[in-house]
């Protein structure tokens, strides 16, 4: 499994420019929050799904976005409801524990066994901020350079509006 610092090696040989920053482990959105005034822009959370054929997705969305799990999988092409993705899994496919899910994931899924989705009003944001493999930092990267991280991966590029909560 690759590390963060393969992570960052693979950042940079595709030129991608990032900010890391080092901070204490958080292991939820709220844990997070703390960090909004010393990180600008979009700020993620990760939802690792498994649907009725054992097929994994990775949502990733903004921290406050609403995502009705009963009807998501209509939207993102699952069979039937989807539920959680239990840790095992996780680790096989994208090299993280819970707590440290990040759209990064994705560069230890080599046989494309995850589907990548981003939700569009989070890449309405400039900046993405998401773990780089870890929960002890939180890596900024453009939107667009995040979108070529993904193609450079050899996933699909998905961009589907999942968040219900109606924007003001």
């Amino acid at each position: 499994m690759k590390s963060s610092d393969d992570l960052f090696s693979f950042l940079s040989e595709l030129s991608i420019d990032v900010k890391n920053t080092e901070h204490e482990a958080v292991f939820t959105v709220a844990e997070s929050q703390a960090l909004r005034d010393e990180i600008e822009g979009g700020h993620t959370k990760n939802l690792f799904l498994k649907d009725k054929k054992g097929r994994y997705f990775l949502l990733t969305v903004l921290e406050d976005a609403e995502i009705d799990l009963k009807t998501v999988h209509q939207k993102i092409g699952a069979q039937g409801r989807v539920s959680f993705g239990k840790p095992e899994p996780l680790m096989e496919y994208l090299g993280v524990l819970p707590g440290s899910v990040t759209a990064f994931g994705i560069i230890n899924d080599t046989d494309n066994q995850v589907s990548l989705i981003l939700d569009a009003r989070l890449m309405e944001n400039e900046i993405i901020n998401c773990h780089p493999l870890r929960n002890t930092a939180t890596t900024s990267i453009a939107a667009e350079d995040l979108k070529k991280f993904v193609t450079a991966t050899d996933h699909a590029l998905q961009i589907i509006a999942l968040d219900e909560k109606p924007t003001s």
